[in-house]
């Protein structure tokens, strides 16, 4: 099948199985930031925004991306790499497999929640697993890069 979307902002046509994942698609057109580790939506690697929103690309059938804006690390990289730059401040980068998905899900929460709580932003990141860090820093870490506005 034939689908037309536009990724970080240039349109592109896709021809796809019928049941080709998002994230398989964008793997195979070199978006490696994506990236895949449990294809359950247990993880968060894969989390890239459809239309602006986060979500597992491992479980969105490509054809539904259709018409569709997808943005992926590489359409936000001096946003990624400021939040990046904080995380590593605050020792909360370890191996860096998780980090993509990790940061877009950051991203999408800075534009999402104005002075989000503490409790806000974990349950904002739940699903985005980490195997090296106690995720303490990396909580410090997107505190500091929200500004320190928690409540």
């Amino acid at each position: 099948m034939q689908i037309e979307t536009i990724i970080n902002g240039h349109k592109t046509i896709w021809q796809l199985e019928a049941d080709a994942s998002l994230a398989d698609v964008l793997r195979q057109e070199g978006y490696l930031s994506v990236r895949k580790g449990c294809d359950t939506s247990c993880c968060g690697l894969c989390t890239v925004w459809l239309e602006g929103k986060p979500v597992l690309s491992c479980t969105v059938p490509a054809f539904r991306a259709a018409g569709k804006e997808i943005t992926t690390l590489e359409g936000v990289s001096e946003e990624a790499e400021a939040f990046a730059k904080v995380l590593a401040a605050e020792g909360a980068e370890q191996c860096g497999f998780c980090s993509p998905g990790f940061i877009m899900t950051v991203l999408a929460m800075k534009r999402e929640l104005s002075q989000p709580s503490e409790e806000e932003i974990l349950h904002y990141l739940t699903g985005n697993l980490c195997r090296c860090t106690g995720y303490m820093g990396q909580l410090r870490a997107v505190k500091t890069y929200l500004g320190g506005g928690t409540r």
